[in-house]
């Protein structure tokens, strides 16, 4: 047969073609438009994808599916008409009700009191002084080992530029299990005292590698504004002398470094060229030999304008920070972000009382106990000043994720309702951004965490079958997004059915009649253009109703309707040896709206339907 060779030499029935086809001819309908439309839009040919959408509106009709305005206004920004792509998008926003991104709208200092109140805080009182500067969280065996302006002593008799007071020195004090100072703070041990600053150390588990930040001594330039980060190791259990990483550089600071678990990452402050702000968060590998690599930036989920510092990793590779880019209460806040692979979580922030209307940095926790360090500017006092001091804190319950959201649903084939397995799933953010691509399981099935306050375009496609696309509400905890794709290629083998292929549900009459309606029309000539191409194909067309009126009324008005649409065809060029028409009348209902069977409109026109059944 005809059909088996074309099935072999695999030429199918292309739904893409025959929309074309009939466009072309002059027939003009939504569905024709949108289908073209959608076609070149999914393919990124947005010239062509506003054309066909433009005609639709030249219908003097507004489409019934509202997303095709957000489509089309995207379609005439990619072409350069930026002033009626920006209203058609209005007019989106304003059928839907929805902003392009409802975070705009977010009272952060709710969210904020969300998260407070989770720690319980209290300064360390035996090295508290508002003279002096004191910070650190870094535990070494049962003591605390922090920076600070304890001495009076300063190099050649001068002092630091930053605040006239004597640099900084790594200092150490026991600690008990409640972090309560029990000793008397004392230098660390060994020869990594400098001239200038010292700061921020971080130890490798087994205590025998520190991490440090240290004023640019190394240059001609030596200065105290300047930072670097140096490494030093311990040998017959003495620090050797530190040495500076190879990122650093005369030229900009690199500060506060701090360690992952199994301590193959390095990260840190920088303000050298190509961040986002003052200072950014990066990262740098590790190697076994202790090799560094070569800094990577954290990007602009935890960056921003401002200014990002003090890093800390937990065993869970969470990730704590200092940022006064960030929402805050004021000053420097600390921020909370999950770490998976190159991937974040959101973005949170730890709230009050850690949080303050000061300056709130250098954070530090024990995953174990909860319990953990923090130091600020601040007094007791709402809104007055001091010099940096350390705060002991205990977690008495976990963050919570505000942004948490979950959309997950199915995605089944429109003809037969049967899932679609390895469909593609992309996850697109208000700004258009990837946000994350999956792929539909067995039961096609998908779901994903999401960011309950923002709107995202998510966008289901399988080869063979049409792309389609819907957009997300925000401000909802969990939403079930089901896509229903519509096959558009189909191999060309007896039994196939164009109308589902090709989108025909019925074929309209008038109540009682069977002559062509114009808009029927348009549906036979998708027909048409299908055996226009295939010369050789044989159909059966075959006509249905619901089971309302008698069966022998049924019966004549489907066949009557089955001969006109055949008689349309052959008036139009087709041979009438290709064509058989056969009504069924209510014989071969799809569903259970039989006869006294009380059903709705919708599951009625379900049995009204036209059949065009390849032969060969």
């Amino acid at each position: 047969m005809q059909a088996d060779e074309n099935y072999q030499h695999l030429e199918y029935i292309d739904a893409q073609k025959v929309y074309l086809t009939v466009a072309e001819k002059g027939f003009e309908s939504e569905e024709l438009f949108t289908k073209l439309g959608n076609t070149f839009y999914f393919n990124a040919q947005y010239d062509e994808a506003a054309k066909w959408y433009g005609r639709i509106f030249d219908l003097g009709e507004e489409p019934k599916n509202n997303i095709v305005l957000l489509r089309y206004s995207q379609a005439l920004q990619a072409i350069g008409q930026d002033e009626l792509a920006g209203q058609f998008y209005d007019s989106y926003l304003t059928k839907t009700g929805t902003e392009k991104s409802s975070k705009r709208a977010i009272d952060y200092l709710e969210l904020i009191e969300q998260n407070s109140g989770r720690y319980d805080i209290k300064v360390l009182e035996k090295i508290y002084d508002e003279n002096k500067i004191s910070f650190g969280k870094t535990i070494l065996g049962n003591n605390l080992v922090y920076a600070s302006t304890q001495t009076t002593q300063t190099f050649e008799n001068k002092r630091s530029a930053w605040d006239g007071l004597s640099f900084l020195s790594l200092y150490e004090v026991e600690i008990n299990q409640e972090n309560e100072v029990v000793g008397k703070p004392s230098k660390l041990k060994g020869i990594l005292k400098s001239d200038y600053h010292d700061s921020s150390p971080v130890f490798t588990a087994d205590g025998n590698t520190i991490y440090f930040t240290r004023s640019n001594i190394t240059s001609a330039r030596k200065n105290d504004r300047n930072l670097k980060i140096y490494r030093s190791k311990k040998v017959d259990g003495k620090w050797s002398k530190a040495e500076e990483l190879n990122f650093n550089s005369d030229l900009y600071s690199s500060a506060h470094p701090a360690l992952n678990a199994d301590e193959t990452k390095l990260y840190f402050s920088s303000d050298r060229p190509g961040g986002f702000g003052e200072s950014d968060l990066y990262v740098a590998q590790i190697t076994p030999e202790g090799l560094i690599g070569a800094p990577e930036n954290l990007g602009p989920k935890v960056n921003t304008s401002g200014k990002e510092t003090f890093p800390f990793v937990t065993d869970k590779n969470e990730l704590y920070f200092s940022s006064d880019g960030h929402f805050g209460l004021g000053g420097m806040d600390v921020f909370y972000i999950k770490m998976n692979d190159k991937e974040f979580g959101n973005l949170l922030n730890v709230g009050a009382p850690v949080n303050s209307y000061a300056d709130d940095f250098a954070f530090g926790i024990d995953e174990r106990t909860k319990r953990g360090f923090i130091s600020s500017n601040r007094t007791d006092s709402t809104g007055v000043f001091v010099y940096d001091n350390i705060y002991s804190f205990i977690e008495k319950t976990p963050i919570v994720d505000l942004y948490f959201a979950n959309i997950e649903g199915y995605v089944t084939d429109k003809q037969t309702g049967k899932p679609i397995e390895n469909a593609t799933i992309t996850f697109k953010d208000p700004d258009n951004n990837l946000y994350i691509t999956l792929q539909t399981d067995i039961n096609g099935y998908y779901s994903t965490e999401t960011n309950k306050f923002l709107v995202y375009s998510i966008r289901a496609e399988k080869e063979d079958y049409d792309t389609d696309e819907k957009i997300s509400e925000s401000n909802l905890e969990h939403q079930r997004i089901d896509f229903q794709l519509q096959k558009n290629k189909e191999p060309i083998i007896p039994g196939t059915d164009l109308a589902k292929v090709l989108n025909i549900p019925i074929i309209h009459f008038d109540f009682d009649k069977s002559n062509i309606r114009p808009d029927a029309q348009i549906e036979i000539e998708k027909v048409l253009a299908v055996l226009n191409e295939y010369p050789k194909m044989r159909l059966a067309i075959r006509s249905h109703t619901d089971s309302r009126g008698s069966d022998s009324y049924n019966q004549a008005l489907s066949e009557r309707r089955a001969k006109s649409t055949l008689e349309y065809l052959v008036n139009k060029g087709v041979n009438r040896s290709r064509l058989t028409a056969t009504g069924l009348g209510e014989s071969e209902l799809v569903n259970r709206c039989s006869d006294g069977v009380p059903c709705s409109e919708q599951e009625h026109q379900q049995n009204r339907r036209s059949e065009f059944i390849v032969l060969d």
